[in-house]
């Protein structure tokens, strides 16, 4: 009879302990948000590529842009104001992505910059220094 005790018990901890093991895996299959600290490195990334992109222009070269030029690189500088004054205050993976978002958008009026009928954009364009490519890849889930 006691035996028939310890091997019930043995048999219903190895039953659970499998179920647990079973329930972690599945867990760590599934994608996780990214955690603040990640957050924030990608938001730094992108901050430092709008920046980048927009390089110290001449006022010059700026001026005699097209007037399509000269407003896509305006909102391009306005979101990086934006996105800098809001990674000084972040403090979550949602406010860090906030941030993020803000520069991408940032980076996007960069691309625009100087299409206008003339063919130039903002890679040809006198003084500007073109927008870092793609930008990087979001980490692997893992």
């Amino acid at each position: 009879m006691g035996f028939m005790v310890v091997l019930s018990v043995a048999l219903l901890v190895g039953g659970v302990a499998a179920v647990a093991g079973t329930a972690a895996r599945r867990r760590s299959r599934r994608p996780r948000p990214p955690s603040g600290l990640d957050a924030e490195a990608e938001a730094n990334q992108w901050l430092v590529r709008l920046g980048a992109g927009l390089g110290p222009p001449d006022a010059r070269a700026w001026a005699g842009a097209g007037e399509d030029t000269a407003r896509a690189l305006t909102r391009a500088a306005e979101c990086h104001r934006e996105a800098r004054a809001r990674l000084a205050e972040a403090r979550t993976a949602a406010e860090y992505a906030e941030v993020t978002r803000t520069a991408r958008q940032g980076l996007d009026h960069l691309r625009r910059a100087g299409a206008g009928p003339a063919g130039k954009t903002a890679a040809t364009a006198p003084g500007v220094t073109p927008a870092p490519g793609p930008g990087p890849t979001a980490p692997a889930a893992g």
